[in-house]
């Protein structure tokens, strides 16, 4: 499936420097969405595609930093630049700490924001990326047996089929039989695949005999 293509959005309540930005930004390809306010931005229809949010820090209603509290708290991630024409350093070591991608004083160089747009795309195409690979991996975990799923942990423990067998009290050619199924279904091409599986869908190898 093609991908849809990567959106930036531009919240700030003065229409002149939305317009400015849009055309900074459609000038290098990239799709601008404009809003004049938090409220507008959480309204919006917003595509599945990688994206980013140019941010003002001072917004009618909500201020961008409490935005961006926010968002996260709604387990909304997207990237966010911020912008300001009246930035200090508590300011933008409270946006940098809470994740935002850059903080510009006004007035930046275009360049400046074009990178740090750039930046903030990469950053959401991998999460996205990541978040779809767990998906798939999840499925997979999903179609385990209910014995496969509990013998998982000690699949990746690295103990000996043996030392699982006693463990659990079965025989070693169930473990071995049920270590081929787990890395046949996970989709796994060797021992430390699984494991690095397990570790993305947060599964911990079984430590206590």
């Amino acid at each position: 499936m093609t991908e849809v293509a990567s959106v930036v959005f531009v919240v700030d309540d003065d229409p002149s420097i939305r317009r400015a930005i849009k055309r900074l930004v459609e000038s290098v390809g990239l799709r601008v969405e404009g809003l004049g306010s938090a409220q507008e931005f959480l309204r919006s229809q917003r595509p599945d595609a990688p994206s980013c949010l140019v941010l003002d820090v001072r917004l009618p209603g909500m201020s961008g930093l409490d935005f961006q509290r926010e968002l996260r708290e709604a387990n909304i991630h997207i990237p966010i630049i911020f912008i300001t024409a009246h930035g200090d350093i508590p300011m933008t070591v409270r946006a940098m700490k809470a994740g935002a991608v850059e903080f510009l004083t006004k007035p930046f160089r275009d360049q400046e924001l074009l990178d740090a747009i750039q930046q903030g795309l990469e950053r959401d195409h991998a999460r996205r990326a990541q978040e779809a690979e767990v998906r798939k991996l999840r499925e997979r975990f999903e179609s385990l047996t209910p014995r496969e799923r509990e013998l998982l942990p000690w699949v990746v423990s690295g103990l000996l089929n043996k030392t699982i067998a006693d463990a659990i009290e079965a025989s070693e050619a169930t473990v071995k039989v049920h270590r081929s199924q787990l890395m046949r279904k996970m989709g796994a091409s060797s021992m430390a695949d699984l494991v690095r599986m397990t570790e993305k869908l947060g599964i911990a190898p079984q430590r206590n005999l």
